[in-house]
């Protein structure tokens, strides 16, 4: 018999048998999707005299918030950074690609690059949702051209800006629009860089400190600006001292307004930072910690040369380097491998790994009312998982197929 249609004609799907994160706690729990949102069962029943359509039998498997990456410029063959006769269908194609490793909204990346990409590139990819298509977009993460020339890392130093004009007025004549962007990266020291942290934030664009040289005082001046994010911890930036510990002192500053949470990205890829700096970082400040891959065109693909943008990258092995250097460029990493590898180094327990990569990007970006959490009416698009290795959409819920690895 179908179920009460006072409220919907949309089916509804009961999961059965499962483990669900909730409360910062796995608890054994039903979970019950209509259109997309998790239902309150009370109100089901009792207001609607309703029940499941469909029962769907997890075996004991975790469901958790599907995984939002905040950094990624690409993979599969697609470079978010490059102008192609399909720009949107490319991130289209990484979109679909991301879903199999539980990843369900992200931030296109673009790194630093000529203005004529940025004018050609933003205006192709609009806000949208997931789906059984692939991930849905949140905007896009400019990462750079606003960064310091001595912590470029693999950016091309001769397109790098300065607030030259005093701040809006170079961010338009670079990036053309604002329209669809969701994230700044850029480095608090340049000159007249706090009026452009104060405008971005009231337009309600995160910014992101990273590639910079700057000192503790210049990042807390930032923060208290805005800024609520630091791209890449520990790479791109001055070394801790203890003298003074730059933007990494950000994670135990006293100078953070009440109420206020710093976030910051890390690469667990096993490359970018050694366990011992994840464990520092992790126990100092484990709510700020979000797991981004910082993947480049290369994930999915076998090794040889590839481009991050307008520089050409070589990938041996887990490596991805600017050819011809030993300068790291981002990483070939899926974000179900960060999980695990999170996990791993930091001796975290799984509740703590799986909201590093859902409910800590959904803060930052200010959309836990309905993502990064399975809350009653948020969003239905999660992680049904044991391993959390490979996952397909089903009935509003990413489960995923068995594996040897697991968490």
């Amino acid at each position: 018999m179908p179920s009460n249609k006072s409220v919907s004609d949309a089916p509804i799907t009961q999961f059965i048998n499962c483990r669900i994160l909730k409360d910062h706690k796995l608890q054994r729990e039903d979970l019950w999707v209509r259109e997309g949102r998790i239902l309150n069962p009370e109100k089901l029943f009792f207001d609607e005299q309703g029940y499941a359509d469909k029962h769907v039998d997890c075996k004991g498997s975790i469901i958790a918030p599907g995984f939002i990456d905040v950094q990624i410029n690409g993979g599969y063959g697609i470079d978010f950074s490059l102008v192609s006769e399909d720009i949107s269908g490319g991130v289209s194609v990484v979109a679909k690609k991301i879903l199999e490793h539980g990843v369900t909204s992200f931030c296109p990346t673009l790194v630093t690059s000529p203005a004529a990409v940025y004018h050609k590139v933003l205006p192709q990819v609009k806000v949208h949702n997931g789906g059984q298509h692939g991930a849905g977009v949140l905007g896009f993460h400019l990462e750079g051209p606003f960064i310091s020339a001595e912590k470029k890392g693999a950016h091309p130093e001769q397109y790098l800006r300065t607030f030259q004009s005093g701040g809006v007025q170079d961010l338009m004549e670079v990036y053309g629009s604002l329209d669809n962007v969701t994230m700044v990266t850029l480095a608090p020291e340049l000159a007249n860089s706090q009026s452009v942290v104060r405008e971005l934030c009231q337009r309600g664009i995160t910014v992101s400190l990273g590639h910079s040289v700057a000192n503790l005082s210049q990042a807390e001046e930032a923060v208290q600006h805005g800024a609520s994010f630091i791209t890449h911890l520990f790479n791109a930036m001055l070394p801790f001292h203890h003298r003074d510990p730059g933007i990494v002192g950000l994670l135990t500053s006293d100078q953070v307004p009440a109420g206020r949470t710093v976030y910051y990205g890390m690469i667990a890829d096993g490359i970018h930072t050694n366990p011992a700096a994840l464990r520092i970082a992790h126990r100092a400040h484990p709510s700020g910690l979000v797991l981004v891959t910082d993947a480049i065109t290369a994930m999915g693909l076998p090794p040889g040369r590839h481009t991050l943008g307008q520089q050409v990258i070589e990938i041996q092995g887990l490596h991805a380097h600017v050819a011809g250097t030993k300068t790291l460029s981002g990483s070939i990493a899926t974000m179900d491998m960060c999980v695990r590898h999170f996990k791993q180094a930091s001796g975290c327990s799984v509740e703590e790994a799986l909201e590093a990569a859902s409910l800590h990007p959904a803060q930052l970006l200010g959309i836990s009312h309905n993502k990064g959490k399975l809350d009653y009416g948020c969003d239905a698009v999660s992680v049904l998982d044991t391993s959390v290795l490979r996952s397909i959409y089903i009935s509003g819920i990413y489960s995923a197929s068995s594996s040897k690895s697991s968490l």
